[in-house]
Order: C-alpha cells, then sequence, then structure tokens
C-alpha cells in the first residue's frame, strides 16, 4: 500500500458534540481539526475504514475523494466525466447522487446531481438508483465542487447488536460522547437508574473491555473499489477486547425495559459485567465498591405533556443521590434547565446538543 492516497475524511458528529469527538480522535492517534458538525483528519482508505470500526462518538465518515471548480453546468458535465470514478466505484453496482449549492453560479441542486449522475453512468457504466447503498455527496460552494463518498452507510449509532428499544431512546453515539464528558475512561463504575433501554451501561462496559463499536455491523465502504478485504479483516481482529470487572449497573421501573437491556448486553457480549435489576428510583441502591458515574436520561416533559410531576421526580432524585451516593460524580441529560435545577445539586450545563428535534445539555458537577 505504498501508493495509498491521502485525501481529507470528514467524522460527522451530532451537532454539539465536536469537542469530546475531537478528543476521541486524538485517543486513536489522528490529528483533529474541529469544524461545525464534525472533525476533518487526514489520511486513506485504511483510515476511513479503522474511523468506522472503532469511532464511538462520529455518526458518518465521508472521504473526500477530490474537488474541481465548476462555473455553469456545462463545465460541471464536462469536468464530472473526467473525474476518476473508477477508483473508488465498481461499475457493477448501483450509485445515488446527493448535491448542495451554496454561494455558487451553479445553483440548482437537482440539475447538478443529473449532471454527475450522467457522468457517472455513461463514463463508469454504473448503474444509478434512488434507494442505492453507496451515495456520492457533491458539495458545490464558492464554485468549488467537492466530491465525497459516504464510506458508513447506515448512522454509526447502530451498532449492530441492539435490536430492542425503548422509548425516546438515548442514541449511542450520544451517550458515548456524554460519558466522555464525564472523564469516563472505562475504569470508573456507572449506574443509570433510569436506564431504559440499558444505552449508557452497555456503551460503558464496552469501552471497558475495549470492544469495537463497529464489530457487528457492515459498511459502505465494503462496495467500493478501494475495498480490501484481507486489509480489513485483519484490522478487525486487531482489536483484543478484555473483560472488565462487574461495575456497570442499570435500574428501571419498567420490567419491559430490563429485559430489552439484558437482551442488549447479551448480543453486545457484555452481559457478564453490566447488571439490570427492576426497582424504582425510590429504592434505588449504591453498588459496591469505588464510588463511580451516575448519569440518567429522565423524561423531559415534552413528549408527556405535564411537567409538573417531573419537578418533584428530579427532587427526588437529587435527595436520593445525595443521601445515597456520597463521592459519585452526577450526570444529568436534559431539554429544560429548571428540571436540572430542580434536583438541588450544583449541576453546570455542558454545550447545547441536538436530540431528535430537542436541544438537550449534560448537566454535571463535582463528587457528591
Amino acid at each position: 500500500m505504498s501508493n495509498e492516497p491521502d485525501f481529507e475524511i470528514f467524522l460527522v458528529a451530532t451537532p454539539g458534540l465536536e469537542a469530546p469527538l475531537a478528543l476521541e480522535v486524538a485517543a486513536l492517534g489522528w490529528h483533529p481539526v474541529t469544524q461545525p458538525g464534525g472533525v476533518t483528519i487526514r489520511g486513506g482508505w485504511p483510515d476511513v475504514w479503522r474511523a468506522n470500526l472503532m469511532l464511538r462518538g462520529a455518526t458518518r465518515v465521508l472521504a473526500r475523494i477530490g474537488a474541481f471548480r465548476a462555473l455553469h453546468l456545462a463545465q460541471l458535465d464536462k469536468r464530472a466525466r473526467k473525474f476518476p470514478w473508477a477508483d473508488v466505484l465498481r461499475p457493477d453496482l448501483p450509485v445515488r447522487v446527493e448535491t448542495t449549492c451554496r454561494a455558487s453560479r451553479i445553483y440548482h441542486a437537482g440539475a447538478a446531481t443529473q449532471r454527475i449522475e450522467r457522468a457517472i453512468a455513461e463514463e463508469l457504466g454504473a448503474p444509478l438508483a434512488p434507494d442505492a447503498a453507496i451515495v456520492v455527496k457533491a458539495r458545490i460552494e464558492d464554485d468549488l465542487v467537492t466530491i465525497s463518498l459516504d464510506t458508513t452507510g447506515e448512522s454509526l449509532h447502530k451498532r449492530g447488536h441492539k435490536e430492542a428499544v425503548a422509548k425516546a431512546p438515548m442514541r449511542e453515539t450520544m451517550a458515548a460522547m456524554f460519558l466522555r464528558e464525564m472523564g469516563f475512561d472505562g475504569s470508573q463504575p456507572v449506574l443509570d437508574p433510569m436506564c431504559g433501554s440499558g444505552t449508557f451501561v452497555i456503551e460503558a462496559a464496552e469501552i471497558a473491555a475495549g470492544l469495537a463499536p463497529g464489530r457487528s455491523r457492515g459498511f459502505a465502504f465494503e462496495q467500493l473499489a478501494s475495498f480490501d478485504p484481507r486489509a480489513w479483516a485483519a484490522l478487525r481482529q486487531g482489536a483484543v477486547p478484555h473483560i472488565p470487572p462487574l461495575q456497570f449497573f442499570g435500574s428501571d421501573r419498567d420490567a419491559g425495559a430490563i429485559r430489552m437491556s439484558r437482551a442488549n448486553a447479551e448480543r453486545a457480549g457484555v452481559a457478564d459485567f453490566t447488571r439490570f435489576d427492576c426497582r424504582p428510583l425510590a429504592e434505588l441502591q449504591r453498588p459496591e465498591g469505588v464510588p463511580g458515574i451516575v448519569i440518567v436520561n429522565p423524561p423531559y416533559g415534552t413528549r408527556i405533556g405535564n411537567k409538573g410531576p417531573l419537578y418533584g421526580l428530579h427532587a427526588t432524585m437529587g435527595e436520593l443521590f445525595r443521601s445515597r451516593l456520597a463521592g459519585w460524580r452526577v450526570g444529568l441529560v436534559t431539554s429544560e434547565a429548571a428540571l436540572a435545577r430542580a434536583t438541588g445539586l450544583p449541576l453546570l450545563p455542558g454545550p447545547v446538543v441536538a436530540h431528535g428535534g430537542l436541544k438537550v445539555r449534560l448537566w454535571q458537577g463535582e463528587p457528591l
């Protein structure tokens, strides 16, 4: 692989979580440049594969494979035909093109998409399909056409081993970045007393075990001309997990949620070092051993309608944490500052994070 190409790779982040993603990227040995909406690194195809396999905070990996100037549609057509599509796309697999235009003389995204699709179909011979798994993304900004490939496919929060999902679930990518923002490195115990389908607990257990988040799924890059199956197999086998102690705990008053959590932990391969118990918040129990992190994503009231009872819930939560979890650090995810304050705990808000149409924050404080 001495002639391995070097290009820009854009790691898409959940808006508001670019900073912890940059820290994760740097910890894996890359040199991140933080931008609105994500993090940029440079590398080749092995970096693309590794980013998809290993990153917990990215939602998508885009390979920016080339760029050219185009001042009008005829020029776009001509230069798109000269683009080296055969280096990355296979002629036997369908492709679709998505185009955005901004501050450019080419302003009609539909017409631009048509020209690029026609160039790929006629020069490479690849079929076009609106539901194709291979997506070429063209961004036309200031008359510069940047061509990227979506190398991921389904969003990276879909780890491939979580089938059972509770209402209003926390995405795995967000859970991992909130844990990182709380300083979690795999060595501390984690407790979620309103665990739903177990996302925080399972994510923490996987981090502690050194399990690659993308180990159970496939990726769009496996259908590209640049894909090397043997190198990919070697990369996947290179991550050697280990067994951490039993220190990842979840509980919920909903028996169905606990069944989901246990099933998800089993599929993820972390059942031996996670524990899920069916109990209401009022019966919160302090895990044995050293203090750790208690992190919770309680109801915000947006889906429930009446927020009145939630103030009482948060006040109770704060009192229980204070009285039973001395030495533990608290992380609370909510869209409502008033609910965070209702806990009576000295919690400070983190950046605003987009979550399913809502704007949430992670509130956290010093050890209790």
